[in-house]
């Protein structure tokens, strides 16, 4: 099993450097997948409300025996839920469907502009913390002046932003804004799913170079950024692979090669979040 570093949360906290991202893994597969994870030494679980498998996480934990203590549960409020009353329901139901006390991190899952209502779910984040039913507050797909308008309205500055982040959309300014905000960083679909550059010509030499996968590769230039990405697989193989990516380091030119690989228009499916919006 391989132990994973930690990174410092800006609250004082700590969470793994990399995670297991739970979506689409539902029903008894999915409970099979998370616990699996979790014996490969995955410590940070991320689900959503709309995810609709929040009771086959807290199902894996208790199956898993390993202790709760150890383990980073990740959970987001959903778009239909951004009003302050609604958002604070949102958490006690998802920690009801978990069957936990307290979540780690909670989320916000999208900014949803034209409801208009993001601060309010925010500052309902903040009154969980208070209330013990969350540890820390972040938020997810948050563009720079949603950042702002959160932490001017609460002072309260959000320990991550999880955001769409790979090869093909490195972020590069948003994580230059979030190093000046002392936010960190989590990476969404960090190998790019359908359009993972994995015979891409820096990820392949990279990979032979080094005597491993692609998909090493590219999560271990995720670590080397400073981001904590969040892959997800069902496969048990695959899954102890994806977290074998310490034992290895980029240089700085292949570092590089594979940002050199970000395009404009490299977003999975259009998901800016100025304009798109979940509920």
């Amino acid at each position: 099993m391989v132990t994973v570093p930690t990174r410092t949360l800006p609250d004082g906290t700590t969470l793994p450097a990399i995670g297991f991202g739970t979506y689409p893994l539902t029903g008894d597969d999915g409970i099979r997948a998370v616990e699996s994870a979790l014996h490969a030494g995955y410590r940070l679980l991320d689900t959503a409300v709309n995810y609709g498998n929040e009771a086959e996480v807290g199902e894996a934990i208790r199956r898993s025996g390993v202790p709760r203590a150890e383990i980073v549960v990740q959970t987001k409020v959903p778009g239909r839920d951004h009003a302050y009353d609604k958002a604070i329901a949102s958490v006690e139901g998802s920690l009801e469907r978990l069957g936990l006390e307290q979540v780690d991190v909670a989320l916000i899952h999208w900014p949803n502009p034209s409801v208009g209502l993001y601060v309010e779910a925010y500052r309902a984040l903040v009154e969980c913390r208070r209330r013990g039913l969350v540890r820390s507050v972040g938020v997810s797909n948050f563009t720079e002046r949603h950042l702002v308008d959160v932490v001017d309205a609460t002072g309260v500055t959000p320990v991550l932003n999880q955001v769409e982040l790979h090869p093909l959309f490195p972020q590069e300014q948003l994580r230059a804004t979030h190093e000046r905000q002392g936010v960190l960083t989590q990476a969404w679909s960090p190998l790019g799913k359908r359009n993972a550059p994995f015979d891409a010509d820096p990820v392949a030499a990279a990979a032979e170079a080094h005597g491993v996968m692609p998909a090493q590769v590219i999560l271990r230039w995720h670590l080397q950024l400073g981001v904590v990405p969040l892959p997800k697989s069902a496969d048990a193989e695959r899954q102890r692979t994806n977290l074998d990516v310490f034992s290895f380091e980029l240089s700085e030119q292949e570092m590089r090669a594979i940002t050199g690989l970000g395009r404009r228009d490299g977003r999975l499916f259009g998901g800016d979040p100025e304009t798109h919006e979940e509920m």
